[in-house]
């Protein structure tokens, strides 16, 4: 096979490794979801709405779905 093709994914990422800590400790406050309320990876000062990944998800397969 091709290196570079074997390089281009990612490993992956064990959970708690990386973005908003899983206890909450540290960090800026988080915003919540507009629409389910789950904290996003976003800090309170993002301006606009905020989604937590699943929401984001699901809105792009909406928007992708709809035209």
């Amino acid at each position: 096979m091709d290196e570079t093709r074997d390089s281009a994914y990612c490993d992956p990422v064990e959970p708690g490794a990386g973005g908003r800590p899983a206890d909450g400790a540290g960090g800026p406050p988080y915003a919540d979801c507009v629409l389910c309320g789950e904290p996003t990876e976003y800090p309170e000062s993002t301006r606009g709405a905020t989604l937590c990944p699943v929401c984001e998800w699901q809105e792009a397969q909406r928007g992708a779905c709809s035209g």
